[in-house]
């Protein structure tokens, strides 16, 4: 099998709009306000662009946001299925076209009115026809199992029961992520850090979840422009290369309801992913400067660390309890806030702040950081890259 193209593309412009709970327009106007953006940001004319890759989910059509920027040929267009599992995804495609000679640029989007709009976080509802991803629902819904928090919090307390982990552990990821967000201009919780007491005192989602432990429901765009490595180095900002990109579904793979698996307290999606992103790019845990880990529920960040090994097995709660999150610990994590601190973008806007930190732009940058992780969906199929400094 031959390997991923490393280096070969390079993003080389981000773009968003304001991140709120009420955006006021549409999604496809959040979507090219994004895309023209992200343009402008790189030096690119809307003509050039003939690639554009998003999610399944995005209502967003691809021609409609092509014809919206003032788009001339589309040559390749792609959706990523699985929600937050599909951030890394559309990178990966969109690397993939660049370097094949598919297409030149290629504008990776994700536009949401997820707050007002519709809402991820309400109770499951089956669609009109029965359809082979709704009907594991069925074992679930009827036993009171009917919303992501309550999907995850059947995987959170079973970890816990089988590493010690606490409520307390979980917290520490939320406060770190509202601490990052709190000096983030473009974070929802801008200037609104919490303490661990305030995510104790919070009320219960479901066992073991707090309402600080979930995610937020955001409106609000991104988008990320790739092209070829070569032509990056003409444009007017520092490339940032796609070193790696992968996407993973194993074992007993079931949608945020993987239960039947002979551990549930891992993620075995997540460890294939880490074991393609550290093959294709050459490095390894001890080489990665700063992490962009999916916080959808903050439980899912502990295995995640453990997933790419910068803690051992049920070791995660001991790496968080030693300040290694922090933006002078071993691995800073979601120095933008998370989607608990800036918004949830189904990760998209992860992936512009892995730029920004190799760019070194963040508004908390890691000095030095040269190799950055960005990971994508928990208990869903998932997906990551690692993006690098030229050297």
């Amino acid at each position: 099998m031959s390997g991923f193209p490393r280096d070969q593309a390079a993003i080389v412009g981000i773009g968003a709009t304001e991140f709120s709970k009420n955006s006021g327009r549409s999604e496809l106007r959040l979507a090219v306000e994004a895309v023209t953006a992200a343009l402008a940001e790189a030096g690119i004319d809307p003509a050039e662009v003939d690639g554009l890759c998003t999610y399944t989910m995005d209502n967003n059509p691809e021609i409609e946001v092509f014809r919206n920027i003032g788009g001339r040929e589309l040559r390749f267009f792609s959706r990523i299925h699985y929600g937050g599992g599909a951030a890394g995804a559309p990178l990966q495609q969109a690397a993939l076209a660049v370097s094949a000679g598919i297409a030149g640029v290629v504008v990776c989007y994700r536009a949401m009115n997820e707050r007002s709009q519709y809402r991820f976080g309400s109770g499951y509802t089956p669609p009109p026809l029965p359809t082979a991803e709704s009907a594991h629902y069925g074992y679930y819904v009827p036993f009171g199992l009917m919303s992501p928090a309550s999907w995850v919090a059947m995987a959170a307390r079973r970890y816990m029961h089988e590493h010690g982990a606490t409520s307390e552990d979980f917290g520490r990821v939320s406060v770190v992520c509202r601490k990052h967000a709190a000096s983030n201009p473009r974070a929802w919780f801008y200037q609104q850090p919490i303490t661990l007491e305030q995510h104790q005192a919070s009320r219960w989602i479901v066992e073991p979840l707090h309402l600080l432990d979930c995610c937020q429901e955001s409106d609000g765009a991104v988008a990320i422009v790739v092209t070829s490595s070569q032509r990056a180095r003409s444009l007017r900002q520092t490339p940032v290369l796609i070193r790696a990109a992968a996407q993973g579904a194993a074992d007993d793979q079931q949608m945020m309801t993987s239960y039947y698996r002979r551990d549930i307290t891992r993620l075995t999606e997540m460890e294939l992913v880490a074991a393609q992103l550290y093959a294709q790019s050459g490095l390894a845990a001890a080489d990665i400067d700063a992490a962009i880990l999916y916080d959808h529920f903050s439980p899912f960040v502990l295995p995640q660390l453990e997933a790419f090994g910068f803690a051992g097995r049920g070791q995660a709660k001991d790496f968080i309890r030693e300040g290694n999150l922090e933006l002078n610990g071993r691995l800073p994590t979601n120095t933008h806030g998370g989607q608990l601190g800036e918004a949830y973008i189904h990760g998209m806007n992860g992936v512009a702040e892995g730029v920004r930190l190799v760019r070194g732009t963040s508004c908390n940058q890691v000095p030095g950081a040269a190799n950055v992780l960005v990971t994508a969906g928990t208990g869903v199929p998932t997906s990551g890259v690692i993006l690098a400094r030229p050297e």
